[in-house]
């Protein structure tokens, strides 16, 4: 994995152009198996990679924190919600609140396990949205993620070989 990561970002730099074409292409014209294929693709993927193996993405971004995450989180640090909020979070451009900084506190740098693992938030869970309904909507961010995640730039290239446009 390590080797992927070096690469990476270069790679999905590279690839940026044909896939934001793609998903252009796509866009006007959905497959309607395309959530099935994309759903096929996640979990084929997944079965081979250890997202501990890589922890990139809890190195480098920050999730959203949903008010929800963040009282959930907030019970189970035993800490008050204003607390969690002025230890943890900012509000981002977006007006989202996200974690001050990276890599995410909870991570734990040795194996790259979470200490809140049983609570993170949703958005760590769902990561990294290939696997959701309406996987179209959801483009913009898997281009992003594309420069993150070794699981995703590799699930992109092969929807375009399972999915060609023309």
């Amino acid at each position: 994995m390590d080797k992927d990561l070096e690469n990476l970002k270069k790679l999905a730099k590279e690839a940026y152009p044909e896939n934001k074409k793609y998903f252009q292409k796509l866009k006007k014209r959905t497959p309607k198996r395309l959530d099935l294929v994309m759903q096929e693709i996640h979990e084929e993927e997944f079965e081979r990679t250890d997202c501990l193996s890589c922890g990139n993405c809890c190195k480098t971004t920050s999730p959203m924190f949903t008010y929800k995450d963040i009282e959930r989180i907030a019970k189970f640090l035993k800490m008050k919600v204003a607390d969690f909020v002025a230890q943890y979070l900012r509000i981002d451009e977006d007006d989202y609140h996200v974690l001050q900084s990276a890599p995410c506190p909870f991570l734990d740098e040795r194996d790259n396990s979470c200490y809140i693992y049983d609570v993170r938030p949703k958005a760590c869970a769902e990561y990294p949205h290939t696997n959701r309904k309406k996987f179209i909507q959801l483009t913009n961010i898997t281009l992003k993620n594309t420069e993150v995640c070794p699981a995703t730039y590799r699930m992109i290239e092969e929807l375009k070989k399972r999915l060609p446009t023309k």
